[in-house]
């Protein structure tokens, strides 16, 4: 029965360390300036879209209204 309940104990310890993830995140010293992406994007949508039609910018993207 002790034998037993090792083996129960093994597998649950293994399933646990086996199902754990690993997450690799870039260090908090990294940050990425989106500042000047999005101000040549704002420039880019208010030639397309015109004065005043622009809804939404973001560093990839815009959209006229």
């Amino acid at each position: 029965m002790n034998a037993r309940r090792l083996a129960v104990l093994s597998v649950a310890l293994i399933g646990a360390l086996i199902s754990t993830a690993c997450v690799f995140a870039p260090p908090s010293s990294y940050q990425k300036d989106v500042s000047g992406d999005v101000a040549k994007m704002s420039e880019k949508a208010i030639a397309t879209c015109g004065a005043g039609n622009v809804r939404e910018v973001n560093s990839k993207s815009f959209t006229c209204k």
